[in-house]
């Protein structure tokens, strides 16, 4: 049923696939979730203050092809709301948001703006087109992302290898130079990703290569659409962790060079 990951991260008219579903609108559960609050400006609980059939009056609604409209409240301010307009399918085997509002936001995360750089642009108009439901766009504009910046990401990776794998990284990141390919580039290094880049025990270049080998005409939009998701969400995870690694290291050297400065003053 519509939970907490549908509510709080899918885009409008991305199908979201239920194994069941109440038979009538009073019985469909109201989660709670976390957003982000611009009275509040911090991420905050929110939970639903109406109910699912508040719009009809009426809980014993069927909820087969029911489009209802549903109402969450900040919980730390009470002020500030956020309206989901949510269709559940005729076959009760999907729900998806038609309407939302405040819109999905489609700002580029801070902490990856540097790190895109000049695609900046490129990246952003995969979020708006993913945002409206446009899965060929974003899934498009994603890969041409992944396209631009994979010899960046391949050699940020390079300072996470164990140091028992590093000469083998460095060998098989010298090789990546002579294909033009992201998909070729990553098949050559997937196999040598470090564990802290391998949540659960899941390879994310593994799958982008995957997701990369398959060609884009042979999708339908929710396929498309699908896929953008999981790019965005690899590409993400990627840089987040890349940048974490770089900022604990200059932490850690702007530590060391102060320690060895204060002991050679007392000498």
């Amino acid at each position: 049923m519509p939970n907490k990951d549908f509510l709080e991260s899918y885009p409008l008219y991305k199908k979201f696939s239920i194994n069941s579903c109440p038979a009538i609108l009073r019985n469909l559960p109201k989660p709670s979730i976390k957003l982000f609050c611009n009275v509040c400006r911090s991420e905050q609980t929110f939970s639903m203050i109406n109910e699912w059939y508040s719009c009809y009056n009426n809980g014993n609604l069927q909820t087969e092809g029911i489009v209802t409209l549903i109402m969450y409240e900040c919980v730390g301010c009470g002020e500030y709301h956020q309206y989901f307009v949510i269709k559940i399918s005729d076959n009760k085997d999907y729900v998806m948001k038609v309407g939302q509002f405040p819109p999905w936001k489609i700002n580029v995360k801070k902490e990856l703006r540097p790190f895109l750089g000049k695609h900046l642009d490129t990246y952003q108009n995969g979020l708006v087109c993913e945002s409206q439901g446009y899965g060929i766009g974003a899934y498009a504009y994603y890969r041409r992302i992944v396209e631009e910046i994979i010899d960046e990401l391949l050699e940020g990776i390079s300072d996470l290898i164990e140091d028992d794998k590093k000469e083998a990284y460095i060998d098989v990141l010298e090789q990546t130079k002579k294909s033009r390919v992201a998909k070729d580039k990553i098949e050559i290094v997937k196999d040598l990703l470090p564990s802290i880049l391998r949540p659960n025990g899941m390879n994310p270049l593994s799958l982008l290569h995957s997701i990369l080998s398959e060609g884009i005409h042979s999708l339908s939009e929710d396929e498309c659409l699908e896929r953008a998701g999981d790019v965005r969400n690899i590409l993400e995870f990627l840089i987040k962790e890349i940048i974490r690694h770089q900022d604990t290291s200059k932490e850690f050297t702007k530590s060391m060079e102060s320690l060895l400065s204060k002991k050679f003053k007392k000498k």
